[in-house]
């Protein structure tokens, strides 16, 4: 039976050749050079009537046209399924000469052949043209020019559709659809949305589908959720669209609802299917759902799909499953160029030069060729190795396959520049460049604040406004950093101008980093003027406004921007109340913890992770220990490594060494790997109590059992205070001197507190020395020195130190106590 409609199609296709053949002779048009420029294609046994058959369809409106039409209508098939625009071009020039440009179903047939070819302009010309249309050559035209990408076009087309009478398809009524969510035109879909409702086609599948995706891609969940409940017997396409808006749209827990849903249904899953919920995977953190959809997928098997293996390969990365992403990786039969550069990207903190070179080498043996997301990948990787050299060779690589001159290229080059600090390079690079894109102008001014070129950074940026380049809303965030970092009052006036010149003003981006900076420089009545100045407060604005406050210590006012937007009848979600918690933990709040805990409990973010370390914390530093154990307890189900270590400072605060230690052992059991706050937590336990022995083994275990590339500031503020606070201040002050860090304030005053407390002098000189050269307007190493000499009896050298403070200008903060009411 196989067989014989094989042999059926086969005969079909040498009859329809025949037909084509005899169409060309009968034309005149020349067979040899014809035949040249034409790809042998076959075409479907029921098309084949439609368009070859010299006796009309039933379902056709068309009359017999002739031999001559005939035919034409063979020739321009052929022209179009090899998608040969030379073909075309020629039997163009015989309608013409036949005289036949009035057949609209030849003229017709010639805008699909010229839309197929990619030639809009000529099929626009035809269409022109033409002396009488009909739906079909409207439909082709708005087909054409949304497939070209002329959106706008597309749109035009499709009005002028509508103003003659004629009552738009399913056909053009996808395609316009498609143009609205290219273009964002809303009002424009949603009036088509209202045209399909009005002719009844609303629940075509295919109209169903391109309703579903212009919603979901102008975030509109609502009325896609409403097209989707609406429309009945829906097939897996549609199930796909409304599961990828869901996912598009940050509902990663409503995508995957759909697809047990879907599951549960029995409906069939294709590759899309996957890909889209392995998408709402990555994006809702959801690993264990990700693992069902892995078994699933193997039940289905789709592991033959490389672009399915290639999501999943994704969602393992994203949760920081690198060696399950691997195992994935090498389980992919056809791995394409994406497939590869997901592998480049695998690579997270614990990142290994010797594992990305193995790699590189494996896609150079597959004769791959790399792309210019390839490099991107490849630099910003060499940028986390802090790798220059490895870097430049890439680069030398990049260079001989030609793709360096790509946009995303340029700007990961300069991020690698700026991250392994060489921002001479960075600069001579940017000064290479023939065009310079603001993506390159930010990456070069991000590069100067990462490495405390500020006034390089201010440079750049007036340079760049000058030469009248659009600023978008990373520049002008990242010049703000600049000021926040630099302290610059007048230059945060200057780019708040230029915001409001650029049109920024209520961008809520810029106006957060615009808030932190007025709220960083002390300026409360600035910030809270441009606060109130806002038609439309949302929820994230308050959010950073109050998180503004409390970072700078303004915590009984981030508490009444509580207590405002409370009276306003909004909710503060989980990062409002994390900040107000770490404010209650600051001020030693007890009753206003209590209360600000309620809030939590009633607003249903006591699961949530950064509320409930808050929570903890705050418990602990208001001296109610059983509270936060008791959150803990509550909590610990999760496994999650910041509650544990909130809980282990609690207990570091309330001198529990022990309790302290065995949560950091649980951890271990439980296979939680620890954090840089982790090693915070326990060293300052450790440096609490004078457990010096038990903290030098912990540091010394961070690189070499816990595979820590990088030690952070905070962990090397922590060994120095407990080797300072218990006396060891020389193996102290070889630290200082070895860290790959400049050393800052925090740590050198845990030496000259140290000192003071042991009475070594001399090395308290040298300590306030150097925080003198930092924070020369600070009283804390003039005070501290001064009361070292005179506890050591030196009252006229702690005399002197005091004059000395007073002759440069220094004065002593006031001290003072206070109690809650």
């Amino acid at each position: 039976m196989v067989l014989a409609r094989t042999r059926g199609h086969l005969e079909l296709e040498l009859e329809w050749a025949r037909r084509v053949m005899r169409s060309l002779r009968l034309l005149g048009l020349p067979l040899a050079s014809t035949i040249k420029t034409i790809i042998p294609c076959k075409v479907k046994p029921r098309q084949f009537h439609l368009y070859h058959s010299s006796k009309p369809c039933s379902s056709c409106s068309y009359p017999s046209l002739g031999k001559h039409s005939t035919a034409i209508a063979g020739a321009l098939s052929l022209a179009e399924t090899s998608n040969s625009c030379f073909l075309g071009l020629q039997i163009h020039a015989r309608i013409i000469k036949l005289g036949l440009t009035s057949d609209i179903f030849s003229l017709n047939n010639l805008i699909k052949v010229y839309s197929k070819c990619g030639q809009l302009g000529d099929a626009l010309k035809v269409f022109d043209e033409m002396p009488e249309r009909n739906l079909v050559s409207w439909t082709l035209l708005v087909t054409a020019a949304v497939q070209d990408g002329e959106f706008e076009l597309g749109l035009e087309v499709y009005s002028e559709l509508v103003k003659t009478g004629l009552r738009p398809n399913e056909f053009s009524v996808a395609s316009v659809l498609k143009a609205c969510a290219s273009t964002e035109a809303y009002k424009f879909g949603v009036s088509v949305h209202c045209c399909a409702l009005k002719l009844g086609i609303e629940q075509n599948l295919f109209v169903a589908s391109s309703l579903l995706n212009m919603y979901a891609e102008l975030e509109d969940v609502e009325s896609a959720e409403g097209v989707f409940e609406s429309t009945t017997d829906l097939d897996t396409a549609c199930w796909n669209t409304m599961i990828g808006g869901y996912t598009k749209c940050g509902y990663g827990f409503e995508s995957l609802k759909l697809v047990s849903l879907m599951v549960c249904k029995g409906i069939s899953m294709d590759h899309f299917t996957f890909v889209n919920a392995l998408k709402g995977c990555s994006s809702m953190g959801n690993l264990d759902f990700g693992k069902q959809l892995h078994g699933l997928l193997i039940r289905s098997e789709m592991e033959f799909s490389t672009s399915v293996m290639n999501a999943l390969m994704d969602m393992y990365s994203t949760h920081g499953k690198k060696d399950l992403a691997f195992k994935v990786f090498n389980r992919i039969k056809t791995k394409d160029i994406i497939s590869w550069n997901t592998a480049f990207g695998v690579f997270s903190e614990d990142i290994n030069a010797k594992e990305l070179l193995n790699l590189v080498h494996e896609f150079m043996l597959a004769n791959m060729k790399p792309n210019h997301v390839t490099f991107s990948v490849l630099f910003r990787q060499c940028g986390q190795l802090l790798d220059l050299n490895l870097g430049l060779q890439f680069f030398c690589l990049a260079l001989q396959f030609g793709v360096y001159n790509e946009a995303i290229v340029r700007s990961s080059l300069m991020n690698m520049f700026s991250r392994c600090g060489a921002v001479e390079m960075a600069f001579l690079f940017f000064d290479s460049l023939l065009y310079k894109s603001i993506t390159s102008w930010n990456e070069l001014i991000s590069g100067c604040n990462s490495n405390y070129y500020y006034v390089e950074a201010m440079k750049s940026f007036y340079n760049l406004w000058h030469l009248g380049v659009g600023v978008n809303e990373f520049t002008l965030s990242i010049i703000l950093e600049t000021c926040f970092r630099d302290e610059h009052q007048q230059m945060v006036r200057q780019i708040h101008g230029a915001i409001v010149k650029s049109g920024y003003s209520l961008h809520g981006y810029v106006c957060s980093s615009l808030i932190k900076c007025y709220v960083k420089l002390g300026q409360l009545d600035e910030s809270f003027e441009f606060f109130n100045g806002f038609e439309r407060l949302d929820v994230e604005i308050w959010g950073t406004m109050i998180s503004a406050l409390v970072h700078q210590g303004y915590h009984f006012q981030a508490i009444k921007f509580l207590n405002s937007l409370m009276e306003a009848g909004r909710k503060p979600d989980e990062f409002i109340l994390g900040s107000i918690l770490s404010s209650c933990a600051h001020i030693a709040g007890y009753h206003l913890t209590h209360s600000v805990h309620s809030i939590v409990i009633k607003m249903g973010f006591q699961k949530q992770v950064f509320v409930v370390s808050a929570v903890i914390d705050a418990y602990a530093k208001c001296g109610d220990i059983e509270n936060a154990r008791m959150i803990f307890s509550q909590s610990s189900r999760s496994g999650d490594v910041v509650i544990c270590n909130a809980m282990i400072i609690a207990c570091a605060h309330h001198g529990l060494v022990e309790e302290a230690m065995a949560i950091f052992e649980k951890m271990k059991l439980a296979n939680l790997k620890p954090s840089q706050a982790t090693f915070v937590s326990v060293l300052a336990a450790c440096s609490h109590m004078g457990r010096v022995d038990q903290g030098r083994l912990l540091f010394e275990s961070i690189a070499s059992d816990h595979k820590l590339k990088q030690i952070s500031q905070d962990i090397y503020g922590c060994m120095v205070d407990m080797l300072s606070r218990n006396g060891f201040l020389e193996e102290a002050r070889q630290i200082i001197e070895v860290v790959p860090y400049t050393p800052w304030p925090a740590i050198l005053r845990s030496l000259l507190s140290g000192c003071r407390t042991h009475g070594n002098l001399q090395l308290g000189e040298w300590a306030v020395k150097e925080l003198v050269q930092l924070v020369p307007e600070n009283d804390a190493p003039y005070v501290l020195l001064s009361k070292a000499h005179s506890e050591a009896g030196s009252w006229e050298d702690a005399t002197k130190i005091r004059r000395e403070m007073i002759e440069r200008g220094v004065q002593k903060n006031t001290g003072y106590s206070w109690i809650e009411l």
